[in-house]
């Protein structure tokens, strides 16, 4: 047979492998590395504060009220709503210290004093009370009383949203034995739930955690969402 009337042949040969350019790479691992520094930077006031308060405490350093380990984020889902029942994201309540009284809209007698302890504690502050936000958290569909209302804004505003019961306790819980209304809860300006103030309050200890929570912030939190 001859060559010209032979099958035809075809010979497969594998594709070479795309080289990796070393510059792209080197390049790549940098900007990385840049990245990582500058999360690490912007992170390093916040975590400095966080260990000097919680870590690094001096003997005979007590709190009054009870640190909450691990802290516990903002649910992203939380459904708020406001009082005419237009939704309100939970992203809305980062960026200021939060203290967080939560009832029902009737507001009994122990509700009245938590709201009480609420506005006088801010109120003591002095020029650190605009990093500090009223936060009342009201878990059933009642309307609130107007003079309840009234005094939750004397002098200041205050944020008053609803929020299922059920949904909340992803969020906040209360002591063993105590119930949700029995605290003042505070938040910090990144979302999480860091204190649980003991039942029927005093003032001026709750104070004494606030002004501490204030200054171990002050390099990085700032008056205003």
């Amino acid at each position: 047979m001859h060559e010209r009337d032979s099958p035809l042949r075809f010979t497969v040969h594998s594709m070479p492998a795309p080289a990796l350019d070393d510059a792209a790479l080197r390049r790549t691992q940098a900007g990385r590395v840049k990245m990582l520094l500058v999360l690490a930077i912007c992170a390093a006031p916040v975590i400095a504060s966080y260990l000097s308060y919680f870590l690094i405490r001096p003997a005979g350093r007590t709190n009054y009220g009870e640190l909450i380990e691990p802290q516990v984020p903002n649910p992203a889902d939380l459904p708020l709503t406001d009082l005419q029942g237009v939704a309100v994201k939970s992203e809305t309540l980062k960026g200021q210290w939060l203290m967080v009284v939560v009832s029902g809209a009737a507001c009994d007698a122990i509700c009245e004093k938590q709201l009480w302890v609420q506005r006088q504690l801010r109120e003591t502050l002095g020029r650190d009370k605009d990093r500090v936000d009223k936060l009342w958290l009201i878990d059933d569909a009642g309307t609130p009383k107007p003079q309840t209302l009234a005094g939750v804004t004397t002098h200041t505003d205050a944020t008053v949203l609803r929020v299922p019961r059920a949904a909340l306790m992803a969020w906040l819980r209360p002591a063993p034995g105590q119930a949700l209304e029995d605290h003042i809860y505070l938040v910090d300006p990144l979302g999480h739930w860091m204190m649980r103030a003991p039942a029927n309050p005093e003032p001026a200890k709750l104070k004494a955690d606030m002004v501490k929570l204030l200054r171990a912030s002050a390099g990085w939190d700032k008056a205003g969402r």
